[in-house]
């Protein structure tokens, strides 16, 4: 029987996102948002105190009101996670009728999307689904990971990131050349060079990778 949840890498640039609700859980998904570029509104009567927070610090809009239908279609991105079911039911519908991507938390039935168990080291971010069906082996999974996948691995990352430039400006248009520079990153002993190199001297080893 195939899976229903597709793991994609989705955008959030320019995407406008709702969450209704602001209570506790809405307040978890609201600071898993956070970590990306998301212009967020929060629609909720009595939020959190930190969601009150982050609309003070600029980082997201706060509404203090009830949700007002249908303005969910309005958004590109909707998580319900009210504490009144059949504001949730009206949320999915509306988004539903509008084909808007919705999330009504602890509801798989009313979600046509749903939040991965997630590691974030810098620009590398690890995701973990169980299709829905069985949330806590994903987020024992993520405990595993997390071991793994030390704070160090947020430097090997933004590491990466730079000298993926440098190695398309240096060999453009030769893969070959690309793929052994990319050979001899993952292959270095990134746990010494951190601990051993300033920034200077690990930037002068990327250059010395490109050859």
């Amino acid at each position: 029987m195939p899976n229903r949840y597709l793991p994609i890498g989705i955008s959030l640039e320019n995407r406008k996102c709702l969450v209704v609700g602001g209570g506790k859980v809405a307040l978890r998904k609201i600071e898993i948002l956070l970590n990306f570029e998301v212009d967020m509104t929060v629609v909720a009567p009595e939020p959190e105190n930190k969601i009150t927070y982050h609309a003070r610090h600029k980082k997201l809009k706060l509404e203090k009101r009830e949700y007002k239908s249908p303005e969910a279609s309005e958004y590109g991105l909707v998580i319900s996670a009210s504490d009144d079911r059949d504001v949730n039911k009206k949320v999915h519908d509306d988004c539903l009728k509008a084909n808007i991507p919705v999330n009504v938390v602890d509801n798989p039935d009313l979600c046509t999307f749903i939040f991965p168990a997630i590691i974030m080291r810098d620009c590398l971010t690890i995701s973990m689904l169980s299709d829905g069906k069985a949330p806590f082996l994903s987020g024992q999974l993520r405990a595993i990971l997390e071991d793994l996948f030390p704070d160090h691995w947020s430097k090997i990352a933004h590491y990466a990131a730079l000298f993926r430039i440098k190695v398309n400006r240096r060999w453009k248009g030769e893969p070959q050349k690309k793929a052994d520079c990319f050979a001899r990153f993952v292959g270095a002993d990134w746990k010494k060079l951190l601990k051993e190199l300033s920034e200077s001297e690990i930037d002068e080893e990327l250059d010395n990778f490109l050859e």
